[in-house]
């Protein structure tokens, strides 16, 4: 075996099953050795779109996301994509090529300190080694998938990859999941089972098939509403009647949601990551006044709220250890139902022509287990306030770091994963010219998914603050595109619809193509005034 093969299998044994990026010359060992393990490689246009695709694989199946690029330019083009697995907590496997050690002292064409470079922005950097190949993959998949998941960068030498490599050794078992023990413990037991006007916030750190049970079963044995992070919705499902959706970037949502926060005297968090919220999300309750209990991964450091009590370890696993035995009555005010139907009202579809009702729309006639992409913008607030979640990842996004460019690559990479599912991506224009050379990914995959692109030749939400500011229009409109030309011109279908029933004509025929289709759904610039 070669160094390159050590990280390929283990890899392989880990469940992943692709690989994605663009090859250069220093990588070549490490594409064949991906190869021979059985996980496929899927050449991209670009590396960050590569990135995205391979956090949608994660989704899908469980194991890590792996990112393929060669030295320097390809290496760098990774950036933005491994700081959103970072910010959204994404595992993913960051392979680069570079140069051997030696080289490096004497040759200066394309090298640079790629590990510095790697290293604010990932859990843990390494350079191969052959004599510890077996070890450096083992860490790096530790460090990528335990506590709170996030992306590990491994720089490989030229000759480090074809060096010989037995890849034997101990390596260390998975670590057991931990629960909370000790005095506190029967406090916080005796405050849930107390509870008058419990209230569950939902977050990453929960976002598992485990989760969504864990969260159901708290949410019902408290008769607790749930208000989960864009990122979480469906981990209870969204047509339950303790549902309250998503909450993040929506001024709307808050008005509603936060003076319900307030009213809670007991405040159960559950694997709530704050780094998906606005800043109206800072300390949204009152430890001095409510019992806030705190359940996350790693400890807080952000300092965005405070607890009454701070549980760090396995989400799932503590909140089962502190739930009462005997299912709670529900609040004893009307406050919580009546905030279910304010958020109802609140996000109605429009009745006239716009992304509201093109949103609303989608929602009616697309298959319920549809798997939803969403690219950062005002179309995206507006989706994740609307959009009707049933299960955990029904709506995939980039909520932490909020990258533009980012739902077309994430919804090839699940349609790719889970080629029987309806797979749609939501994107603003601006977002889709970003990324729409994957297009040629997807056709030469022979992917069908539906990629939504609303077109207002306007940075909308970028305008929509300029405007709110009282400000000149100044860089945020631009020329409009065809959208529908480019969706034909890389093989696919494309459509241009302008009404409600060119765009009902236009889902009915994408959802039985053969290949992808783009829908550009045509909105006013100011089409998303009031919304959200």
């Amino acid at each position: 075996m070669r160094a390159a093969d050590v990280i390929a299998k283990r890899l392989y044994e880990q469940g992943c099953r692709y690989a994605f990026g663009m090859p250069g010359g220093e990588v070549l060992t490490l594409l064949d050795a991906l190869d021979k393990a059985g996980i496929e490689f899927i050449l991209c246009r670009h590396e960050n779109a590569a990135g995205f695709m391979a956090e949608a694989t994660y989704h899908r199946t469980g194991a890590p996301g792996i990112l393929l690029a060669t030295v320097g330019p390809g290496a760098l083009n990774g950036i933005n994509v491994v700081e959103n697995a970072r910010q959204d907590r994404v595992p993913m496997i960051v392979l680069t090529g570079c140069v051997d050690a030696d080289t490096a002292q004497v040759y200066t064409h394309q090298v640079l300190d790629q590990p510095q470079v790697f290293r604010p922005i990932t859990k843990g950097s390494f350079t191969l080694t052959a004599g510890a190949a077996h070890v450096i993959i083992d860490k790096a998949l530790g460090l990528a998938t335990q506590g709170r998941p996030g992306p590990v960068h491994i720089d490989v030498p030229i000759s480090v990859a074809d060096a010989p490599a037995d890849g034997g050794g101990t390596l260390r078992p998975p670590a057991l999941p931990t629960a909370p023990a000790g005095p506190a413990v029967d406090a916080i037991r005796h405050s849930l089972a107390g509870a008058k006007r419990p209230l569950i916030v939902a977050g990453l750190d929960v976002l598992s098939d485990e989760g969504a049970k864990i969260v159901t079963r708290a949410a019902e044995t408290l008769q607790a509403p749930v208000i989960t992070t864009y990122k979480a919705k469906g981990l209870l499902p969204e047509n339950h009647p303790l549902s309250l959706g998503g909450a993040g970037l929506s001024p709307k949502a808050d008005q509603i949601l936060l003076p319900l926060i307030a009213q809670a005297d007991v405040v159960l968090c559950i694997g709530y990551d704050p780094i998906e919220m606005r800043q109206g999300w800072t300390n949204p309750w009152d430890p001095a006044r409510q019992t806030v209990i705190d359940v996350t991964a790693v400890p807080n450091d952000h300092y965005m709220h405070h607890a009454t009590y701070n549980i760090v370890g396995d989400p799932v696993h503590s909140v089962a250890a502190l739930l009462p035995e005997a299912p709670l009555t529900g609040w004893d005010i009307p406050a919580a139902a009546e905030a279910k139907t304010a958020m109802q009202q609140a996000f109605a579809p429009s009745d006239t022509w716009g992304p509201s009702q093109a949103i609303a729309i989608c929602g009616d006639m697309l298959p319920k287990d549809t798997l939803i992409t969403a690219d950062s913008g005002a179309h995206r607030i507006l989706l994740s306030q609307m959009w009707e979640c049933r299960f955990p990842r029904a709506l995939t996004q980039s909520s932490g770091f909020c990258t533009m460019g980012c739902a077309v690559p994430l919804a090839i990479g699940a349609k790719l994963a889970d080629r029987d599912r309806t797979v749609v991506s939501f994107s603003g224009d601006a977002g889709f010219l970003m990324v729409v050379g994957e297009l040629a990914t997807a056709a030469e995959q022979g992917l069908a998914p539906i990629f939504v692109v609303f077109v207002d030749a306007s940075l909308a939400l970028i305008e929509l603050k300029q405007r709110g500011r009282q400000m000149k229009n100044v860089g945020v409109d631009f020329q409009g595109t065809d959208m529908a030309a480019l969706g034909r011109a890389f093989g696919g279908n494309g459509v241009s619809v302008r009404d409600a029933d060119g765009l009902r004509q236009a889902l009915t025929d994408a959802m039985s193509a053969e290949t992808f289709t783009v829908i550009a759904v045509h909105i006013d610039r100011q089409a998303y005034d009031g919304s959200f």
